[in-house]
């Protein structure tokens, strides 16, 4: 008797079950939620939400609709490349914006460097955890991650290059808008890709090679 091997179909990146919703709807608040505290203790944000606080600081956009503008640009930057979405990836869009604008006034004052910074580290590690979350949801990258690894795919660039021009491009931009860039951006990038590491191997997933999201 000989065995075949048996096909395996990734699941479907557009109809979900209530579990993978549920996981994707977590993981998109906890990513807005951790940018809320980064933006709150405000010793400096990630490149992305630099870029997007710079917007709201020179239109009349919140920082939550300014991403979710960002992130509808990103997605039309996909053509193009030929990116295939997901229903996460539109629903980060629009659920990570929300969440910005929600927690944002819900945010203590972090008074004192020391609790500054820890806000700054409790901001990474939820970041980290809602990546796993919505990533382990196999519901489609985010608008950000699917620009970086397209051109990738595209040019053949490595993906770390990619990564680094296009955040180095976004940070820039946002930084002469008046967005806040400090420690705590540099803590972001050094702390993010363990963080959605650590996140993924415990909710039994294999961490991704391809780079940590950017939302």
């Amino acid at each position: 008797m000989t065995c075949r091997p048996q096909l395996v179909v990734p699941p479907s990146r557009w109809r979900a079950s209530p579990r993978r919703l549920a996981r994707l709807f977590a993981g998109q608040w906890l990513f807005g939620t951790g940018d809320a505290f980064l933006i709150t203790a405000g010793l400096g944000n990630a490149p992305w939400t630099v870029l997007a606080e710079g917007v709201s600081r020179v239109t009349p956009l919140t920082v939550g609709v300014a991403t979710q503008v960002i992130g509808l640009l990103v997605l039309c930057g996909w053509v193009p490349l030929r990116e295939r979405p997901g229903l996460g990836t539109v629903l980060n869009v629009v659920v990570i914006g929300i969440a910005l604008d929600v927690m944002l006034p819900l945010m203590p004052d972090f008074e004192g460097l020391v609790v500054r910074a820890v806000a700054v580290l409790i901001g990474v590690a939820l970041v980290g955890l809602g990546s796993g979350l919505y990533l382990n949801a196999h519901l489609g990258p985010g608008p950000r991650d699917g620009l970086m690894t397209g051109i990738n795919r595209r040019t053949g660039w490595p993906v770390f290059a990619v990564r680094l021009g296009i955040e180095a491009g976004v940070l820039a931009a946002g930084w002469r808008l008046g967005g806040t860039v400090g420690v705590g951006t540099v803590a972001f990038a050094l702390l993010i890709g363990p963080a959605v590491a650590t996140s993924l191997r415990a909710l039994g997933s294999r961490p991704q090679t391809r780079g940590a999201p950017g939302a």
